[in-house]
């Protein structure tokens, strides 16, 4: 599975790791992801979502209808139908 948030789209990036001789060899910065179920209560259904910690706490201030209702308006394709009944 590949390691990135549904949600936000972070995903890994390339950097550095720095030895006290100041030696460089590549890595990679992975980035926080959790898999988490919601329940979405205007639209009665359960969702899976593989989403970063950062959009865990956006969803717990808005909420998740609210957060995914702003994500669809800004155009990001979530994979989360909303069809409210």
């Amino acid at each position: 599975m590949s390691r990135i948030c549904q949600l936000t789209g972070k995903r890994p990036i390339a950097g550095n790791n720095v030895s006290h001789s100041k030696r460089r060899t590549k890595r990679r910065f992975l980035p926080n992801l959790i898999k988490k179920k919601f329940y979405i209560p205007e639209t009665e259904q359960w969702v899976d979502l593989k989403i970063s910690t950062k959009a865990l706490r956006d969803i717990n201030k808005l909420g998740i209808f609210a957060y995914l209702k702003k994500l669809e308006k800004a155009g990001v394709n979530t994979g989360v139908k909303l069809n409210v009944k």
